[in-house]
């Protein structure tokens, strides 16, 4: 770290006490700025020794402040500036807790004490006293660290079903007030994308709320501290793997892996994703591995009376309106929204994995074409089962065709994103088939 500037005469109030507070602050501002550039100043070959070089700048940091509080009579800026140099490491220190729990009482003022004291306890597991700190410092100033500290905390309040989804709503919009008071802080973007990923998982499987979150980390990315953040990348990857863009989910695994050699979460989350594309793409081109006498025997079964209430040629759509729909087989679809047109086939097989978002199963039409199905917002323990007929209208289609280090991916795949739009057995799904608007998981840490 830089050497500061000798220390003047100090006086109570003076021009020496004035220096010293200024070089108590930069040295623990530069300490920060070493952590949040670090690769600008290191390559990404050097990830794993991160963790170490902080620690040995936070030491240096430390002999430094011993110097200056030795003539600073400022107690309160002593006490935050020690305590927010001990903070600056992602694992709780307990003399940060100690020396940041003076400063405020000290000087109830200190906003930024506030904001580190309620990191401490953030780290400590102390998520109550986390949201006291920074609700207290937000009656003493709106600030953007405090609203979106505030928001993860909120994320992880409350124990009944319709609470947590109340904090999670309301997480998004202080999340919201802390980005509309630097739009240009990466960091405050990134809090506010995984506020729209509680939402997400909270229940309501929507894709424009993923969009929402996307756009959010896109934000993000632009700021050089945030692109270097792991969990971004771990988080926009989910994003991602839910938007079905899976070569692109899997190259954000590898970036958070990258950052962050020592954290196993991405890896983990790339073997699930390539087995379970391994496992559809097998399952597709097998057409469910079913005899072909047995299949045979299904898809000649299909007829009119598969379609149910869709067998008119039309469907009502939520407003009421008439919507006309046209039969075609899997394979005159063309990429992307099908609109007016409707499919139908025979489920040959589903997908089991560790994931239950989305339930997945294989289709196979009256030619033989065999295209996997994707269904969100559905109920849990629901899902298709072999011989199944489906009817779905208006299908949204894509190809997926990529290569991911020696593994190679080709299969279509058609999105679903409510179970209320399909007809199953000649019988339009009801709502005891959708998922109900309650937490599912919790989001990844940040």
């Amino acid at each position: 770290m830089a050497e500061v500037a000798t220390v003047g005469p100090v006086g109570e109030g003076g021009d020496g006490d004035t220096s010293v507070l200024h070089q108590l602050k930069v040295t623990v501002d530069k300490l920060y700025e070493f952590r949040d550039h670090y690769f600008e100043q290191h390559g990404i070959d050097q990830a794993a020794q991160k963790a170490e070089d902080v620690k040995a700048e936070v030491s240096k940091a430390i002999k430094l402040l011993d110097e200056l509080q030795e003539i600073c009579p400022n107690k309160a800026q002593v006490y935050m500036q020690r305590g927010r140099a001990l903070n600056v490491t992602s694992d709780f220190d307990p003399e940060a807790l100690d020396m940041l729990s003076k400063a405020v009482k000290l000087d109830p003022s200190l906003v930024e004490a506030w904001n580190n004291l309620g990191e401490c306890y953030w780290k400590k597991g102390d998520v109550e006293a986390a949201k006291n700190c920074f609700s207290g410092a937000l009656t003493k100033s709106r600030n953007k660290v405090s609203l979106r500290n505030l928001s993860m905390v909120l994320r992880q309040l409350g124990t009944d079903p319709v609470d947590r989804l109340k904090n999670i709503q309301e997480s998004v919009t202080v999340a919201k007030e802390a980005v509309q008071l630097d739009v240009n802080d990466g960091t405050s973007w990134f809090v506010l994308g995984n506020a729209y990923l509680s939402v997400y998982f909270s229940g309501d499987q929507n894709l424009q709320i993923l969009k929402q979150c996307m756009s959010a980390y896109n934000q993000a990315e632009g700021d050089v501290v945030a692109k270097s953040n792991p969990d971004l990348h771990f988080n926009k990857a989910t994003v991602l793997r839910y938007e079905e863009q899976f070569q692109l989910a899997l190259m954000h695994w590898d970036q958070a892996s990258a950052l962050d050699p020592t954290w196993d979460q991405p890896s983990m989350k790339q073997t699930q994703l390539l087995t379970y594309l391994s496992k559809v793409a097998d399952m597709v081109h097998h057409k469910g591995k079913l005899k072909a006498k047995r299949l045979q025997s299904m898809l000649k079964s299909l007829s009119e009376k598969d379609l149910g209430p869709y067998g008119g040629g039309s469907f009502e759509s939520s407003t009421g309106k008439k919507v006309p729909l046209e039969s075609t087989t899997l394979a005159n679809l063309a990429t992307g929204l099908n609109k007016n047109k409707l499919v139908l086939g025979k489920v040959v097989c589903s997908v089991t994995t560790e994931e239950t978002i989305p339930f997945t199963f294989a289709l196979t039409d009256k030619e033989g074409t065999c295209f996997a199905v994707t269904l969100y917002n559905v109920a849990p323990n629901y899902g298709t089962i072999v011989g199944d007929s489906v009817a779905i209208p208006e299908p949204f289609l894509q190809h997926v065709d990529f290569q991911h280090k020696d593994k190679k991916f080709q299969f279509s795949l058609i999105r679903v994103e409510t179970p209320l739009v399909l007809v199953v057995n000649s019988r339009k799904l009801g709502l005891d088939k959708q998922a109900p608007t309650v937490l599912a998981c919790t989001t990844m840490s940040e």
